[in-house]
Order: structure tokens, then sequence, then C-alpha cells
């Protein structure tokens, strides 16, 4: 007599299905490893599809997202909001480059503005591009606005920053896998502790034109500095004359509980670097946004992209800035994250648990080396059904989507506490 599982399939049936898809798995992992160059080091997990805080892999398993797509993710997988406004886009026109104007750039860039507090925008694609942006336009206004002499601007960044891979960003990276045989490297920048607001005032000089910082060091294991820090850093480039740019791709858009991590200081750069998030999860977009004194120094064809601030990509910002303008999002991240920031908190009395750092639904969770390394952690995650990454060692980093459940948030922390009760 045949076996049967619970769906009623004679057992040889459920076996072949498990089999193909176990096979799908291992199938798109290896063509994965052949034909894809291997800068990265994924979890082996192949994801289908995705609702909110959950993703469902080819072979039909669940998965709490508790990354969210390094923040991209802020408003959940398939957001219905943010799905419908990009549906309703791709009816219409998608793209016509910035050849032409179109009925979406002005009112994207208007609100984004207003949300920032600020005057202008310059919309890019993805994060390294902005950052690039900020660095060309910070130049520029050294140049043009501040006098320093041609060729001697400066900027002045911190030590363990992640602000990208591209050539100029990796220049002044302290990361040596992101370094390493990628030179020769682009000058004029120079790197201070981060927190250091004493090193930070001896190293701006006259040719200093800007600053350039993560509010949270997000890659870094997300590092939160000293308090006093930013707003002592917004008062030296204010003495000084020189540019504060924020680099908010990770922190900003209510990951932290605020609309951007510098409020937590009451502080406002002169400058905002936005991303991920910015796009919802659903296409890249990102944004440099400042005074109209700053970005006003560029002129036509000093810079662009055939891409930035297309059709899509505003309807879809357009969403997210309406979405954050409630200020719904960033109480969720404020009220949840005090509750994920207890319980893990909790963990640091029972030895496996060294330090947790963050803020609002963001944390790094130093794990004792003793227990394993962040990937193999990130992995017994896995196979309970959540999902993490791993950096720098034995850090975890939490970032479920901000649409996350209390209840879901409490399950996934469960599975923390059992990975580390071994």
């Amino acid at each position: 007599m045949s076996r049967t599982t619970a769906t009623g399939q004679p057992s040889s049936t459920a076996d072949a299905t498990a089999n193909a898809t176990a096979s799908a798995t291992a199938n798109a992992i290896a063509a994965t490893e052949a034909h894809s160059a291997h800068n990265y080091h994924p979890l082996p997990v192949v994801v289908a599809t995705g609702d909110g805080a959950w993703l469902t892999d080819v072979e039909g398993r669940r998965y709490l997202d508790m990354l969210a797509g390094y923040s991209a993710l802020n408003f959940g997988h398939g957001n219905p909001r943010l799905i419908d406004a990009a549906k309703a886009q791709l009816e219409r026109v998608t793209l016509t480059s910035r050849a032409f104007h179109h009925d979406r750039f002005a009112d994207f860039c208007t609100r984004l503005a207003e949300l920032c507090g600020m005057e202008m925008v310059l919309p890019m694609n993805t994060g390294a591009e902005a950052v690039e942006t900020a660095v060309k336009t910070a130049r520029k206004w050294g140049y043009r606005v501040k006098g320093v002499k041609e060729g001697a601007a400066k900027i002045v960044v911190a030590g363990n920053n992640f602000h990208g891979r591209t050539t100029t960003i990796i220049s002044f990276s302290t990361d040596r896998e992101a370094r390493l045989d990628f030179g020769p490297y682009t000058p004029g920048f120079e790197i201070v502790p981060y927190g250091d607001l004493t090193a930070m005032e001896k190293a701006v000089s006259e040719n200093t034109v800007a600053v350039l910082l993560e509010p949270i060091q997000g890659e870094a294991g997300v590092l939160v500095p000293p308090a006093g820090y930013l707003a002592g850093v917004r008062e030296l480039t204010r003495e000084r004359n020189v540019l504060f740019i924020a680099d908010e791709i990770q922190s900003g858009l209510g990951r932290t509980g605020r609309t951007f991590a510098c409020e937590h200081e009451g502080v406002v750069p002169d400058m905002y670097v936005l991303g991920k998030a910015l796009g919802g999860g659903v296409v890249p977009v990102s944004a440099v946004v400042s005074s109209a004194e700053v970005l006003g120094v560029f002129r036509p064809g000093e810079h662009g992209s055939t891409f930035g601030g297309n059709p899509l990509a505003c309807a879809v910002g357009l969403e997210v800035v309406a979405m954050l303008r409630t200020g719904e999002f960033q109480q969720r991240a404020t009220e949840l994250g005090e509750h994920l920031h207890r319980e893990l908190g909790l963990l640091t009395g029972t030895g496996a648990v060294r330090e947790v750092r963050g803020r609002g639904l963001w944390a790094g969770v130093d794990i004792d080396p003793v227990y394993g390394t962040g990937r193999e952690i990130s992995e017994k995650l896995m196979a309970k059904g959540v999902l993490v990454k791993d950096t720098h060692g034995s850090t975890i980093r939490i970032a479920p989507p901000l649409v996350i459940s209390k209840e879901d948030l409490d399950w996934g922390l469960d599975q923390l506490r059992a990975v580390l009760a071994g």
C-alpha cells in the first residue's frame, strides 16, 4: 500500500515534486555561479515572490525578511500604493530622457525638496551615482562659490564609511576588499575617524569644500556616532564655510524613526544624498537635494543621466514622498524600534550577544564568535525562516520593512533566540 502525504498525493508524486523544487534551487544557484560574476556571496535561497515583510522561495518555503534590501524596501514587498503608482505610469510613458520635460518631473522635485526642507533636487538612479553627484557638486561649489583654487578642493570623510563602490568612492574607503586591485585612486579626500570631532576640526582646512558623512554607518555594523557629534560637525562646517553632506541612503526615509537620521540631533545638513527607499523597492531612484545656491552651480551639459528622473521613477518617488508625509512609517519605526532594541538588549545578558547598536528599526548585533560567524548565524536563521545578512565577521544586521507587524517581529526574534541557544 503506497503512503500518501497530507495533501492526499501518493508519496512518489510528492517526492518527485520535492525533488523538482529542490533541483530548481540548486539549478538557479549553479547557473548564478557559472554565469554571474562573483561579486556577491548570497545566502543559498532563491526568492520567487514577496508580500509585505515575507518572501517565498522557489520551493514554496516562506521567510521573514529582516533585511529589507538594505533599507530599499522600507515599505515592504509589493506595497499596493507603490505598485499601483508604477502600473499607472507604465501605461503612460516610462522614459523621455532629460532632453524633454515630462509631466511627473516637476512634481517629484518639488515634493521631495519640500520633504527635505530644501529648494532643489538633482535626480539620479543609484546611491553610488548620487554620492558621485554630491562629490562633483561640492567641488564645483568650492571653485565657483567658495573660491578654492582649481584642483585643490578637498572633501573630508570618515573611516569605515560605505558610500558605494565606484572608483572615486572606493578611493576614500578604508575597506580593503573594496579597494584592493582597483587603483590608481582618485585624490582629493582626507579620512578621519568616525565620531572624532577633534580629528575633524584638524582636517578641515581652507581648501575643504565638504564633509561627507553617514549619520549612522550601516555597512560598518550600524554604528551610531557619539551624542553631539553630528551637531558639532554642523557647527564646524558652518563656521568654516564648508558643506555638510549627509549620506542618508540607508538611514533616511523613515528607517530610524525620523524622516532623516540627522533629525535625532536637530541637524539640517547642506545636502542630503538619498536612494534605496526612495524607489520603494520598485525601481532604482536616487537624488541629491540641496539649496539653490549649491545645486545652482550646474549648467547644461556639466552633469546628467539618461534615466535619472525618468517618468516611472518620478511616479514611484512621488508616492514614496506622499507616504512619508503622513508620519505613519516614522512612527512605526519609532515604536517597533524601541521594542526591537529592548528585546535585543536582553540578549546581551546571555553571553551570546556582545553588543547591540542602532536606532529605530535598524540594529547591528555583534555575536560572540564562540557562537559562530555572522555568516553562520545568518544561515542558521535562514533554516528557521528568517533572512538577515552578516557584515564584518560576527555582526548581523537587522532592518525589517517598516510595515512588519509586532507579531512577526517577535517571531523573528524568537528564531534568533533559538539559534543562539544552540
